[in-house]
């Protein structure tokens, strides 16, 4: 999925790097995947400092904060690549021991391509595999599909709205989309 922002990548990239439960959101259905606390609507400076190895929580009502994503590859103002690994319960596990019989393991990466006329092309793409295989299945071909195409569809637009905000109100004025 991508979309296309009226901002720099270095404008864009602040809040790719504030995703999180515990920090910026998700920029999605908040009440879905944030456990309704609002997504930032500003950059947060205490926010912007994230390294490789750095886990991205997620929050539940429930549970409060749980590792869901680890930095995997970090390229300012070009690309964040998150790796995530967790038994079917959400507890993260550590990728230098075996694999339990049920897990799952994705990849999630944002890249950041300059446009001509200070525009950014952000593409987001992962992948995700389930173990047992028949989880995998049903989860793959049916239920997960289109609860990512839904989430990351309200997550490029909540971004391009929010960063075309906070870059000098330039929404609405590519005359190429």
């Amino acid at each position: 999925m991508a979309v296309t922002i009226d901002a720099l990548p270095d404008q864009v990239w602040p809040w790719l790097v504030q995703l999180g439960g515990d920090r910026g959101g998700w920029y999605s259905w908040d009440h879905l995947d944030n456990a309704g606390r609002p997504s930032a609507r500003h950059v947060h400076p205490e926010w912007q400092d994230l390294a490789l190895g750095d886990y991205v929580k997620y929050r539940t009502r429930r549970h409060g904060y749980v590792d869901a994503w680890e930095v995997a590859a970090l390229e300012p103002n070009r690309f964040l690549g998150l790796h995530g690994l967790s038994d079917l319960r959400g507890r993260s596990l550590d990728p230098r021991r075996p694999r339990p019989s049920a897990y799952t393991e994705g990849l999630w990466g944002f890249q950041l391509n300059e446009l001509p006329g200070g525009r950014t092309r952000l593409v987001i793409g992962g992948y995700q595999v389930f173990r047992p295989r028949w989880l995998g299945r049903f989860v793959s071909y049916w239920l997960f599909p289109t609860v990512v195409w839904i989430m990351q569809a309200r997550m490029l637009a909540v971004l391009r709205r929010t960063v075309e905000r906070a870059a000098g109100g330039r929404a609405g004025t590519n005359p190429h989309p």
